[in-house]
């Protein structure tokens, strides 16, 4: 049984529910790409009957399974570099003068997929303060259930190493695990990672000094990019930076933010307090 116009609209319509992802038309392809392998473990054979299924009873493993399989975890390492750039040249260094020593450094690094910005940014805090390891803790998020215990895991294969990880970093903060790459105990340590639906309401967390958003507001629609940009900016601190994708912005979309260069790249402030917590 084939995909077909109604399943596909059905398919679409229950992502955006569930996620709020959108799915454009023209996007069928995808779907029967990335469902195919759900459809075969479940023994319906087809995409189409996987959703016929999904329409007639009730499943939410199932359903889980669907969204997580749907949503883009394509990530690498040091990806889009000048934000590490500006990270490790301006934003560090300008919260080490600001913060007292003894205050800790956090940073969020949401839709993290499994874990390589988390990392990098672990890994670039430590060549740039020498007490990286006790001083930044890094909450890594992601809808996906499994990218979330990858993250955990910190385990990586040969070809996402290769995926833009410089040799000398491998060297220092991996080591062999069979066929893989285990990161170290210490980077490890600095990175907790948990679920979330960045358009649900968001669990308990800290305040942030550093929120890394980038290439997620582009799977959304306006209103709901806007709710996750104020929900957002309720878990930065007033004086924080937020990092969106280089195809990202806030314009037309949320006022409540000012745009600041930092060399070849961009970064957001808020310029008013939030309100409430």
């Amino acid at each position: 049984m084939p995909l077909t116009a109604t399943g596909f609209d059905w398919v679409a319509q229950m992502l955006q529910r569930e996620s709020a992802i959108v799915l454009a038309p023209g996007k069928e392809y995808l779907v029967e790409a990335r469902l195919a392998p759900i459809a075969r473990q479940q023994g319906l054979g087809t995409v189409g009957a996987l959703v016929e299924s999904l329409r007639s009873r009730r499943d939410s493993a199932l359903t889980r399974s669907v969204v997580e399989a749907l949503t883009t975890n394509e990530t690498s390492w040091l990806r889009d570099s000048d934000p590490f750039t500006g990270l490790v040249d301006t934003v560090l260094p300008a919260l080490c003068r600001k913060r007292s020593p003894s205050e800790q450094l956090r940073v969020w690094s949401a839709a993290c997929s499994s874990g390589q910005e988390a990392y990098t940014i672990a890994m670039l805090a430590c060549e740039a303060m020498p007490d990286a390891t006790s001083r930044l803790k890094i909450s890594a998020s992601d809808i996906s259930r499994a990218m979330v215990e990858r993250t955990r895991e910190g385990r990586f294969s040969q070809l996402e190493v290769n995926r833009g990880l410089p040799a000398q970093m491998l060297v220092k903060h991996f080591t062999r695990a069979g066929t893989d790459w285990q990161v170290s105990p210490a980077l490890r340590s600095m990175v907790d990672a948990f679920e979330c639906n960045l358009a649900a309401p968001l669990p308990p967390l800290p305040a942030f000094d550093v929120i890394f958003l980038r290439n997620v507001l582009i799977y959304f629609d306006v209103a709901t990019k806007r709710a996750i940009l104020r929900s957002i900016r309720k878990r930065l601190k007033p004086d924080g930076w937020l990092f969106l994708g280089a195809a990202e912005s806030v314009m037309g979309i949320d006022d409540t933010w000012h745009r600041q260069q930092l060399g070849r790249t961009s970064v957001f402030r808020p310029t008013i307090p939030h309100e409430g917590a």
